[in-house]
């Protein structure tokens, strides 16, 4: 059945939607006892602007810039309304007067962590994001359009979210109930194959980029996490996969694509996707391909470990068969010099530290620095954002972490970081 050849929807009514659904997260917050912060989040939806914190001035730690591995003893980081200002030695950096002063003595100072996948549906899971450590985040998709609005909260209120880069609804042949999240979609409910012929797969692409998502997500393979489905069964064939990518860099757009099987992936990324997600069983020719065009890979391992711990004997199943297939790939890409990205999946109201995955990046081979990159320098890399995201230097955003010991030693102490500095408010 082919749908009726409309346009799609107006970007204009798109916005005031958008800041509607950021309102009403805020409300979500207040009621939780947040009231001033949701406040400040309602009167931003009307267009006034909402300053980031005082200036603050984060002093005595050891500074860590994971671009360059070097290691500052004693560091000044100086944050002005959000941006650093200066880093580096005490006594090297200008100090402003009245600023307030967070001791570091005794901790190391990253720049926050950035989680490139995960599905922040509520204000709970984005303020839980944010306060273990991701201050940056790529959303994985939502139901209904939620990650759009915490994008939103999280530019008017640092505090309450990491900032996000929104995919909007999954481009997937089964769409169940998130045709109801876009008038522009419930002409899908009717076709019989679902989301599948061209007609089709345009559809969903432009109603999200109208809704306003910065990315694309689709998959190759049904999911891991349901026993009932097999994740080595593909479900877009390259054509189709091909024409969410042209529909997506039509508008300057890249995709990320869940995918398992060898064949899923690499016809994906010979579909030409910005990003491979999970991929547990990408094989060499791929990943070859993925170096020589650039793509990027955001194994989830933490997502992969979860399964191995579930009640559900099949999952259970899966993760301890597919976790160690997929460190091997993690590691093989590394030394191939594929790109990686740290990403936990994270979802349905449970918010894993991004730190986690760093661990597992750590235990899959890669150096505790390499692994670290994954969820600054890379991970910004991948979102776009690597000029202002991934390290603490001038002009950088004011976003940091404190841990309590050598992360370099451990990398296990980025799971539970001591504090947490989102555009220079300290948490």
């Amino acid at each position: 059945m082919c749908l009726e050849a409309t346009p799609p929807p107006s970007p204009s009514v798109t916005r005031r939607g958008v800041l509607a659904g950021a309102a009403a997260l805020a409300g979500t917050v207040a009621a939780s006892g947040t009231a001033a912060a949701a406040a400040a989040s309602a009167g931003a939806a009307r267009g006034e602007r909402t300053p980031a914190g005082d200036d603050l001035v984060i002093r005595g730690g050891t500074l860590l810039d994971p671009a360059t591995g070097e290691v500052t003893e004693n560091a000044v980081v100086v944050i002005e309304r959000g941006t650093v200002r200066a880093a580096g030695r005490e006594g090297a950096v200008t100090v402003p007067q009245g600023a307030e002063v967070l001791d570091a003595h005794g901790h190391w100072v990253l720049p926050g962590l950035v989680d490139a996948h995960i599905h922040l549906s509520t204000a709970a899971e984005a303020r839980d994001a944010v306060r273990q450590g991701a201050t940056s985040a790529r959303s994985g998709s939502t139901t209904f359009y939620q990650d759009i609005a915490v994008r939103e909260l999280a530019r008017h209120s640092p505090a309450l979210a990491p900032r996000l880069t929104a995919a909007g609804v999954f481009v997937t042949p089964d769409l169940g109930d998130t045709v109801l999240a876009d008038p522009d979609l419930t002409p899908l409910a009717r076709l019989k194959d679902g989301v599948r012929s061209a007609e089709a797969l345009r559809r969903v692409v432009e109603v999200n980029l109208a809704r306003g998502a910065d990315v694309i997500k689709t998959r190759v393979n049904e999911r891991a996490g349901l026993p009932e489905q097999d994740p080595l069964a593909q479900v877009y064939s390259y054509e189709q996969l091909a024409e969410i990518v042209a529909a997506a860099q039509r508008r300057g757009k890249g995709v990320l694509c869940h995918s398992y099987s060898e064949q899923g992936c690499h016809d994906a990324v010979t579909a030409g996707i910005r990003s491979l997600e999970h991929g547990a069983f990408v094989g060499e020719r791929t990943l070859r391909e993925m170096r020589r065009r650039g793509t990027y890979f955001t194994p989830t391992l933490t997502a992969i470990a979860g399964l191995a711990e579930s009640a559900n004997p099949v999952l259970a199943e899966r993760g301890r068969t597919y976790l160690p297939v997929l460190k091997r790939a993690v590691l093989a890409a590394h030394e191939l010099g594929v790109p990686l990205a740290a990403g936990t999946d994270s979802s349905g109201g449970t918010v894993r530290p991004i730190g986690r995955e760093i661990e597992l990046m750590r235990a899959a081979g890669l150096s505790a620095l390499d692994a670290i990159r994954t969820a600054t320098t890379g991970a910004a890399r991948l979102l776009g954002v690597d000029r202002t995201v991934g390290r603490l230097a001038r002009g950088y955003a004011g976003d940091a972490i404190l841990v309590p010991g050598d992360p370099l030693t451990d990398v296990t102490l980025l799971k539970h970081p001591t504090r947490v500095i989102r555009a220079g408010i300290p948490l």
